[in-house]
């Protein structure tokens, strides 16, 4: 794919076909941890215990995975919408969950299922969007929808949309920017323009998303938000962690009724 080129996902998609072509375009440097994803990298450890903990908590007893040790999510369907190059649904496949991913972007499934052969996992990975998804009337124990929500056309439509794929008493994970003046000097003035940790242009923030309105797109769903956590980077540890501040990154996590 050259610079010029646009992807064209189906015409019944909340994303947006400019964002999806952005994407796509990193190809393997997905997986790169100094690329133009490294932040994402960063970020991970902290995304994926804070789902791994969520799961085992939260879900009522004779759900929740039993098993000890290195595979805790085994026996739990998990949908991860907007996956990219997998960056997330590996480690969680690794666990133990049933993973179906799901990406309008063909070389980001692409990337992703190579990554997984090589790495011996087996996932099932899907160049769809959620509506065509949404046509096999699948459920899921968790649905993620991990650094997507900003990045769609209609916010409130695509929420309802992930939401509909959470099994009764399953959980809805969403992790996104807040839309506040503090995301605008550091996810974007300082991320991308300052920091050069993401490509410039990867956010734009009138697309940020305040808890507020995520937890009433959720709501509205059915799915009611019962958790909401800030992630922070600890300069001096040079890592991720969770924090009550949600003025910048955070995650809410709820579950339909």
């Amino acid at each position: 794919m050259t610079e010029g080129d646009t992807v064209a996902p189906s015409a019944r998609t909340s994303f947006d076909p400019a964002e999806v072509a952005r994407f796509e375009r990193l190809g393997e440097d997905w997986w790169n941890p100094r690329g133009a994803m490294r932040a994402l990298h960063r970020l991970n450890p902290v995304r994926l215990a804070y789902i791994r903990d969520l799961a085992v908590r939260s879900l009522p007893a004779g759900d929740a995975p039993q098993t000890k040790g290195q595979r805790p999510l085994a026996g739990l369907a998990i949908l991860d919408i907007g996956c990219g190059g997998g960056l997330l649904t590996e480690p969680l496949a690794r666990l133990g969950a049933s993973m179906t991913a799901i990406d309008p972007a063909p070389a980001n499934i692409e990337v992703a299922k190579s990554h997984a052969a090589r790495h011996g996992l087996h996932i099932d990975y899907r160049a769809i969007t959620a509506e065509e998804l949404a046509e096999t009337g699948s459920t899921f124990d968790v649905v993620l929808a991990m650094e997507v929500v900003e990045h769609v056309t209609d916010m409130p439509a695509f929420v309802a949309l992930a939401c509909s794929f959470v099994r009764p008493g399953g959980l809805f994970v969403a992790a996104t920017l807040n839309r506040s003046l503090r995301s605008f000097a550091l996810a974007i003035i300082g991320a991308e323009y300052v920091l050069g940790w993401l490509p410039k242009g990867t956010h734009r923030w009138e697309r940020f998303v305040t808890p507020e309105e995520l937890a009433a797109a959720a709501g509205a769903a059915g799915v009611r938000i019962f958790d909401r956590r800030g992630a922070v980077y600890d300069v001096l540890l040079e890592a991720w962690r969770l924090s009550r501040d949600l003025s910048v990154n955070y995650m809410v996590a709820g579950r339909r009724q």
